[in-house]
């Protein structure tokens, strides 16, 4: 099945809202918005109206946020909503990153309700999962994969599931300089996508887009979106250069 390629710029905490503005116009003059896949920047939550105003109706780019709540409203400092993020126009929202799994002790659990927030709400989760070292050395690489598939989609209907991105980043990888080779990223990816099969059926497993993610750059980019179940990446410390962030773009096509 052909699936449309997805290339996200994780801006993690980097890039206000002055500087983004340079970054957007920079990234229009690389002549991006030709190319057929799906690109998306992930600002910073004070920083995405400064992208949405330089991007200025642009559709061949989408803007994402790196977080939401689990809850409508209320008294809960420091939470941003989905009525927030739909308000400023966002379309997506990356969930699980292995950050906030780390330092903000997110659980299977916690970000399986997110995600469903976010559904309700119209908008497409890109769903973080991965193993550490510890565990990839442990022989844990699949038990960890599978429960984060498990337990992060649980109760989702089939069509659901076939509209989330799923970011794999083996965690090892992230900001590190290491990266997986081609071979270890699609055998991870391969084996995700029969996870999602048996948990959802075949068809719906085909269409989940899975980005790899972990020190993705220009370098590596093509032999990586080469493999089979690769359908794109969620690149970190590469997407904050416009230059180096479209050339990951022009690898994907």
């Amino acid at each position: 099945m052909s699936r449309t390629p997805i290339i996200a710029a994780n801006w993690k905490m980097n890039i206000g809202p002055a500087e983004a503005k340079e970054f957007i116009a920079a990234l229009k003059n690389e002549n991006v918005c030709d190319i057929c896949v799906d690109k998306v920047i992930v600002p910073p939550f004070v920083t995405i109206p400064a992208v949405m105003d330089a991007l200025n109706g642009c559709q061949c780019i989408g803007v994402g946020a790196q977080d939401v709540s689990d809850r409508d409203n209320g008294a809960f400092t420091g939470e941003i909503s989905t009525t927030m993020l739909n308000e400023l126009g966002c379309k997506y929202v990356v969930l699980g990153h292995s950050e906030r799994r780390q330092y903000h002790g997110e659980t299977n659990a916690y970000i399986n309700k997110k995600i469903k927030k976010a559904l309700s709400a119209g908008i497409i989760p890109i769903y973080c999962i991965g193993e550490t070292l510890e565990q990839r050395e442990g022989g844990q690489l699949e038990s960890v994969l599978k429960s984060q598939v498990v337990e992060g989609l649980a109760d989702l209907t089939p069509e659901q599931v076939a509209g989330i991105v799923i970011a794999y980043e083996p965690v090892w990888a992230i900001g590190t300089g290491k990266t997986a080779s081609a071979a270890d990223a699609q055998a991870a990816h391969a084996y995700i996508r029969s996870v999602l099969a048996e948990t959802v059926g075949a068809e719906a497993a085909d269409k989940v887009r899975l980005q790899y993610g972990g020190s993705v750059k220009p370098a590596n980019a093509a032999e990586l979106m080469s493999q089979p179940d690769i359908d794109g990446a969620l690149v970190g410390g590469a997407a904050l250069k416009a230059d180096s962030f479209a050339a990951i773009i022009k690898a994907a096509k």
